[in-house]
């Protein structure tokens, strides 16, 4: 195998042959791409051409603006990225740890539950990251990365009945043993293997903004279940901010949208005033609303193909791991082609359903984890609604229980 530092180009006319090819643009399948080349594998990463505009300047911590964007990483993503070395690269400035979890049942007699770094006998629950900081660490680290070739272009059509073979719009071939679909939910690796979805709405998105708050948040990551207005979570940013994700229904997310960030601080202020004060708009103001569903795919391999991250499954963003199943699928790739035999290929049939069971239980719990939460907390029954703040309360009192519930979200 040759040895060669990352190269970026459209490849108009021309063949790439690598042993992996990876379909994708965000941080799974960059992070897919960095620790597929350091276990010695030929990788070459398809990325769409760059929008109007998106010249991906850099500009200081100082002057950027807080991502609406972000993630709470685990043990199990921060582990990933400290052996890539990206961890080390980010920008440590504007990485908040969550040393504690506050979750409040709903109604004015809600139960609640909480946990702890301490009682959870680690450092820190989680690492709340900026997708932007999370992606320039990578594209630095990209820049380095040896046999990966990043290549500017847009599939057009998929074989891989023999190998993956991907012909691209602008006339360009790419061929690889392996094939990784890292698009995302509305994946077209997914759609051009014929692998069926089982598709379900919750009519909700998430609106996700940020604020500065009145009282410092110490680092807590608050959540409150409600019935009628979804859930709210409010997750610490360095200093005295605070991103918010908020699980609106359809109805409730259309009135937030159409009013200013102002009126929105002033409807947290019913769940966050007693905790964290006054909320005021963090400048420039910015809002987003995403749609939320549950996306299970019937299958996460093909003939020489594999799906990980959104295109293998989307979940709730309730609990906050979504991000943390992609770098989960990613771990758990890496083990499966470093153990195959050595008459394996890395697109060997064994192989790649080796690691569709591998990956089944931790995907399958963290999706009946979400849906039935989401169903639990959304039904509006009186009985419901005693016997889930009861239920909040009776786990608050159980700290083995708790310590267990949380070293799985934390990926240990």
């Amino acid at each position: 195998m040759t040895t060669s530092t990352t190269s970026t180009a459209s490849v108009r006319g021309e063949l790439v042959r690598s042993d992996i090819c990876i379909v994708g643009n965000g941080a799974i399948a960059k992070t897919a791409a960095l620790g597929l080349s350091q276990a010695g594998h030929s990788v070459a990463l398809l990325v769409p051409p760059a929008r109007p505009g998106q010249d991906g300047a850099a500009v200081s911590s100082g002057e950027r603006p807080w991502d609406t964007r972000v993630y709470a990483l685990n043990h199990t993503a921060h582990a990933l990225l400290s052996s890539l070395r990206v961890w080390g690269a980010l920008d440590m400035g504007r990485v908040a740890p969550v040393d504690a979890m506050d979750v409040q049942g709903d109604g004015e007699n809600g139960g609640r539950i909480g946990f702890d770094a301490f009682g959870a006998h680690t450092g820190t629950l989680a690492w709340i990251v900026e997708d932007s900081n999370l992606n320039a660490a990578l594209d630095a680290a990209l820049r380095f990365a040896q046999n990966v070739k990043v290549v500017t272009g847009r599939a057009l059509r998929l074989e891989h009945a023999d190998d993956a073979r991907i012909e691209l719009e602008e006339g360009g071939v790419i061929e690889a043993e392996l094939l990784i679909g890292a698009d995302g939910r509305d994946s077209w690796v997914r759609g051009r293997c014929d692998i069926g979805i089982d598709y379900r709405s919750y009519h909700q998105r998430a609106i996700v903004a940020n604020f500065e708050c009145e009282k410092p948040h110490h680092n807590v990551a608050y959540q409150w279940f409600t019935c009628k207005e979804g859930i709210v979570a409010l997750l610490p940013l360095p200093g005295k901010r605070v991103s918010l994700v908020w699980s609106a229904p359809d109805t409730l997310a259309d009135t937030i949208m159409n009013e200013s960030l102002g009126e929105l601080a002033i409807r947290l202020g019913e769940h966050a005033d007693a905790k964290l004060g006054l909320l005021k708009p963090l400048q420039p103001e910015a809002v987003q609303a995403l749609p939320l569903a549950l996306v299970r795919p019937h299958a996460v391999t093909a003939p020489h193909v594999v799906l990980i991250g959104d295109a293998a499954h989307v979940v709730h963003p309730l609990a906050g791991h979504g991000m943390n199943l992609g770098f989960a699928d990613i771990v758990d790739l890496l083990k499966v082609l470093g153990a195959r035999e050595a008459h394996q290929g890395v697109g060997d049939a064994r192989v790649l359903a080796r690691y569709a069971r591998t990956r089944k239980e931790d995907v399958l719990l963290m999706q009946l984890a979400t849906d039935g939460l989401e169903r639990l907390f959304g039904a509006n029954l009186e009985p419901l609604r005693v016997v889930r703040n009861l239920g909040l309360n009776l786990l608050d009192k159980l700290p083995l229980v708790k310590r267990r519930l949380i070293a799985h979200a934390m990926g240990k």
